[in-house]
């Protein structure tokens, strides 16, 4: 059924209509076009613009279409049109010319627009409690490997000394942006458009505040062009959901390193691990190689709906047919990839002693060799280029700056006594680290506490 035929006096031909639907993908908004459709009917009736009987008739027949959908007795037509033709062709099917009331001061071009913010409301949700759960996991572990020190690195090279569960706790902070960005998103998404209708209002006295009311949003859209060619929800979200991807890609590639035999900081568990077919030692990250190749997918997403909208006149174009399957796709990769990505990383052992030795190996407290000594009136240009010097006579003895002998230090600086040794080693370094932010033991905890209650809150 084609809601358009009175106008053609050929039929659409086959490949046409293959080229043009889009029940195969949009179909997935059914209980969205039935929720909006039975608010519609509602609105009909309550205003006097068709009989109350009538609108009656209608929301009964929709409810029934849902029901039968759910449990599998009716199925989709894959010759229909869209996912609206086909429920209203259904309706009409059922309960007579009532059904063809219910289209009434309405178009499929609001009506897709209503369904698909009705959608995408849902899946923020969705992806936002996948999202807390992601940060309790982190906080959990933070928590748990508080006072574990580990190298902190720039450019990939051994830094200064932290611990691991400050290191995760970034993550978390990355997260938590995340949330507010999604909060954010749909506020400005909470607005209806049914009754734009095809970009003009309509003539008949509705109320768009009963639909509203009726549909849980927050409020309604304040032009009637911009109701039915407004896109930015679907790019906003899809932007998100694009910065969560790069979050965990990020955090999949320091899994990814961490638990080869170069790092083996971590040992993934079994359930999260894949092997090899030829070389049977192996034991491959192949959820975090995954979650960081899906990443580019949802990046693609994003960039289609930018480019879909970017050259398109107000108001409705069939363009705009071209969005659903990007922000489906988006919202789909990104649930999946945490939905695999939390319970890997809960279940992961951390190995805290090759943390340990990673940390002593890379001169990590050579900075705070450089701070003792300006705390010892050394100015610190001194200080660094002292210390410089130290690491330089460490690498030639092969040791480290905690196993140097005390006569080394004085070769460089007499300044040097014995208390350099207490305030160089590692877990001082980490404990003294007590500014806000910092990597410090008892800051870790407070900031884990912090950030389940601010989940939990939520």
């Amino acid at each position: 059924m084609q809601l358009w035929k009175g106008r053609f006096k050929k039929e659409l031909s086959k490949t046409t209509n293959d080229f043009n639907s889009s029940i195969s993908f949009d179909s997935r908004m059914f209980r969205e076009d039935i929720e909006g459709s039975i608010a519609h009917a509602t609105m009909l009736g309550r205003c006097g613009i068709i009989k109350t009987t009538e609108a009656g008739r209608i929301v009964q027949g929709l409810k029934e279409i849902l029901s039968d959908i759910e449990s599998g007795k009716l199925t989709f037509d894959p010759d229909a049109e869209d996912i609206h033709t086909f429920i209203e062709g259904e309706l009409t099917e059922r309960i007579g010319d009532d059904g063809k009331r219910l289209h009434t001061s309405r178009s499929r071009n609001d009506q897709v627009a209503v369904d698909i913010k009705l959608y995408l409301k849902k899946e923020v949700v969705n992806v936002r409690e996948l999202l807390e759960e992601l940060v309790k996991v982190i906080a959990d572990k933070a928590e748990q490997y508080s006072d574990t020190v580990m190298p902190g690195y720039t450019h990939l090279q051994r830094a200064q000394p932290i611990t691991f569960g400050h290191h995760l706790l970034a993550y978390a902070e990355m997260f938590l942006r995340d949330i507010s960005r999604l909060d954010d998103c749909l506020k400005r998404m909470d607005e209806m458009p049914l009754g734009s209708c095809a970009l003009a209002g309509t003539t008949y006295p509705i109320n768009r505040e009963i639909t509203k009311e009726l549909l849980g949003f927050d409020r309604v859209t304040n032009n009637s062009l911009d109701g039915v060619s407004d896109r930015d929800y679907c790019i906003e979200f899809s932007s998100v959901l694009s910065i969560i991807m790069v979050h965990l890609s990020r955090f999949s590639e320091e899994i990814i390193m961490w638990c080869s035999w170069e790092f083996k900081f971590i040992e993934l568990d079994d359930a999260f691990s894949t092997g090899s077919s030829i070389m049977p030692q192996k034991k491959n990250p192949d959820i975090a190689e995954l979650v960081r190749g899906k990443s580019g997918r949802v990046f693609g997403d994003t960039m289609t709906l930018l480019t879909v909208m970017k050259g398109i006149a107000l108001a409705y174009n069939k363009d705009m047919q071209e969005d659903k399957e990007a922000i489906f796709d988006a919202v789909d990769t990104v649930k999946m990839c945490l939905t695999a990505f939390t319970p890997m990383l809960d279940t992961m052992r951390v190995i805290p002693e090759n943390m340990r030795k990673a940390a002593a190996g890379g001169f990590i407290n050579a900075t705070d060799v450089a701070d003792w000594l300006t705390k010892n009136g050394v100015p610190f240009r001194d200080a660094y280029k002292a210390t410089g010097e130290l690491v330089a006579r460490c690498i030639e003895l092969g040791t480290d700056l905690e196993s140097l002998p005390l006569d080394e230090y004085k070769k460089v600086c007499n300044v040097f006594t014995d208390d350099v040794y207490n305030a160089i080693s590692l877990e001082y370094c980490v404990s003294q680290r007590t500014a806000f932010g910092g990597p410090a033991p008892e800051n870790v905890k407070a900031q884990a506490e912090r950030v389940k209650n601010l989940v939990n809150k939520d």
